[in-house]
């Protein structure tokens, strides 16, 4: 799938001028190993999941003015995950990063951190 066909959208609006996204998830392990067993023995601990993304500085950006304010005031915002047009997963998410760069004769981006609180779930 070519990746400019997934879009991040904030509150039901698309950031403006993505550049890169990533998904992320994880599960924490929990050692459950004992010495009667040389083997270790692990079970599924705390979910956990993240998205990181760029995309071109447009401060009048409806969705980066949400991400702004979030941010300064420390609410949960909604994510979707939208694929080819198709809003598949939506979350509540917090934003843990929100960074500005302007470079000397080069766009100037923004790079935005969430973290999701609790999990993902289906449709918007």
């Amino acid at each position: 799938m070519n990746g400019t066909d997934i879009l991040v959208l904030v509150d039901g609006v698309a950031v403006g001028s993505q550049r890169d996204a990533s998904f992320d998830e994880s599960t924490a392990e929990i050692d459950m190993s004992s010495k009667d067993a040389r083997e270790g023995r692990v079970i599924a601990g705390r979910y956990g999941a993240k998205i990181s993304m760029d995309a071109l500085y447009v401060p009048s950006d409806a969705a980066y003015v949400l991400l702004k304010a979030a941010m300064r005031n420390g609410t949960l915002i909604q994510i979707n995950r939208q694929e080819e047009g198709t809003i598949l997963e939506s979350a509540d998410a917090l934003v843990t990063a929100l960074g500005e760069k302007a470079p000397d004769q080069d766009a100037a981006v923004v790079a935005i951190a969430l973290t999701i609180d609790g999990a993902w779930y289906s449709g918007s």
